[in-house]
């Protein structure tokens, strides 16, 4: 992915630029010490991904975003300023990494932008042309165990899924709900199709059985309220694209 960094601090952009430097999936095109310059950049230059401060002289990252005029980049905010993160995931941003940022924190915000840009990129080879066949199998369904027995659920009918201490309570459309001690870690790795969606420590949805999001809930078609964690935000707005 190519990306840009955004500071008004040299040795942030170095620091972020030693980061990248790291990561073999990341190339630094260009680094700037005000947005201005940035936003110029971008008119002319395909960005996949910025890093961008808030706190700048002339245009504060707030409003640089808001200012882009073009199909917007992931963005990946870095600030010593933890209170303007509600509105950098209002702003659809994937992250939002508080200085002194840590190595490992920085590779799981790398981690989600390579996630939604994957969903995005299956979506787009899984339209088929007219008379055209697809070759790649696709499951339809997972085995849980619940109980003594291995129940086959169709992916299609979990609603949601939902985390209560020591298992989890899968939301099925047709029949109740099934209990099973799985974690998260395990079921998400059977889960493979990209309509389910980590919004909450505590919840998995299906965005098919999704009905609206009210700032930070989702509401489902049965009317059912799952909160959307603040750490989950970002990834989700960007998945489905508001």
């Amino acid at each position: 992915m190519k990306c840009i960094i955004i500071d008004d601090e040299p040795l942030a952009i170095n620091i972020i630029s030693s980061y990248c430097s790291s990561i073999d999936s990341l190339e630094v095109l260009e680094t700037f010490t005000n947005a201005i310059d940035a936003l110029d950049y971008l008119r002319n230059n395909k960005v996949d991904l910025v890093f961008t401060d808030i706190e700048m002289p002339q245009i504060s990252g707030i409003d640089f975003i808001k200012s882009i005029e073009n199909k917007k980049p992931f963005i990946i905010f870095t600030t010593a300023y933890p209170q303007y993160a509600l509105d950098g995931f209002e702003l659809n941003a994937v992250d939002y990494l508080v200085k002194p940022i840590p190595f490992p924190r920085f590779v799981m915000a790398i981690n989600r932008v390579k996630e939604i840009y994957k969903l995005k990129h299956q979506e787009l080879s899984n339209l088929v042309p007219s008379g055209a066949t697809s070759t790649t199998p696709r499951e339809d369904f997972i085995f849980v165990k619940s109980e003594y027995e291995n129940l086959k659920l169709k992916l299609s009918e979990i609603r949601y899924i939902q985390g209560l201490k020591d298992y989890l309570k899968i939301h099925l459309s047709n029949q109740k709900p099934v209990l099973t001690l799985m974690n998260f870690k395990s079921i998400e790795g059977k889960l493979s199709t990209s309509n389910f969606v980590r919004v909450h420590r505590s919840y998995i949805v299906n965005i098919e059985y999704l009905e609206s999001i009210q700032r930070n809930q989702i509401i489902m078609e049965d009317q059912m309220r799952i909160p959307i964690g603040d750490s989950y935000k970002g990834y989700l707005f960007g998945l489905l694209g508001i």
